[in-house]
């Protein structure tokens, strides 16, 4: 298939190259040329613009930041809207705004052009290795037609509802593992309070009901208080704020997302938005302490 790939951030580059190397037709598109360098020594053609990227491709995939990203690779004067042939389908697989996603895929529709709403959970680590877990939106028939190169990219692709489902999907998984993040960081702290020997905690409780993907890999940056970079904090506040929009539209209360927003709030304020999002751990060190 000839795919079209916007976004060569931590989570794209990888998405792209593993379209690349099963053997796909890829142009690739990014704000920062330089980042189209690797994928372009790989065989992959470049685009100047999302249109140029978009003119003859059948599935144009987009993986960017925020809704206002989004928008503007779709929709701005040079956007993918521009650029997409009749019968092409939008693959978007940032995590945004629900009720944008269904604004775009009208006015693609208009154009005779499909889109699916595909957020990912898996980080950076899923993306390399195509393990990610993919949660789709949009009509069934797209979905479809869509799939194989979804199936390239992820290890768990589901077909959630019509669109916009699959960003309303990632914002439950987002809170879900929010509340993990924070309670994470409270359990260790504890065991760091009381003397233990940390590694057999995480060996111990590893092994039970409270194991986890977060404990497994991350857990070990709340005991040594460092952060490598895996998903932004920043980024994931922005999916809080997501949540909690959307919480808001549909009647909803979640007050362990709005806490932990306002931790990560506080955090970014003071400089640790390139965190990890980890780094939640931060607030509940230094406020047991521990610094």
């Amino acid at each position: 298939m000839k795919v079209a790939f916007i976004g060569m951030g931590t989570m794209g580059i990888g998405m792209a190259t593993n379209i690349l190397k099963a053997g796909h037709e890829v142009t690739v598109h990014n704000r920062t040329r330089a980042k189209e360098e690797g994928l372009a020594a790989e065989g992959a053609v470049r685009a100047a613009s999302p249109q140029e990227a978009a003119e003859g491709a059948e599935i144009i995939v987009i993986c960017v930041s925020d809704t206002p990203d989004v928008e503007a690779i779709v929709l701005g004067n040079n956007g993918v809207i521009h650029g997409a042939p009749e019968g092409s389908i939008v693959v978007d697989m940032s995590t945004i705004s629900p009720a944008a996603t269904r604004r775009m895929a009208a006015l693609l529709a208009e154009k005779g052009v499909g889109m699916l709403d595909a957020p990912v959970s898996g980080g950076p680590e899923g993306a390399q290795n195509g393990t990610l877990a993919i949660m789709v939106g949009g009509d069934a028939t797209v979905f479809e037609k869509a799939l194989p190169i979804l199936d390239i990219m992820g290890k768990t692709v589901t077909h959630v509802g019509s669109i916009g489902a699959g960003q309303i999907t990632k914002a439950i998984n987002q809170i879900m593992i929010t509340g993990t993040y924070l309670t994470m960081a409270e359990g260790l702290t504890i065991g760091m309070k009381a003397g233990l020997d940390m590694e057999k905690v995480l060996q111990a409780i590893g092994g039970g009901a409270a194991s986890s993907w977060v404990l497994h890999n991350r857990g070990q940056n709340v005991i040594n208080n460092t952060y490598p970079l895996g998903f932004r904090l920043s980024l994931h506040h922005k999916d809080l704020n997501i949540a909690l929009d959307t919480a808001r539209e549909l009647g909803a209360t979640l007050p362990a997302t709005a806490l932990v927003a306002q931790f990560e709030n506080g955090l970014i304020e003071r400089g640790f938005g390139d965190d990890d999002v980890s780094a939640i751990a931060r607030a509940i060190r230094e406020q047991s302490g521990l610094g």
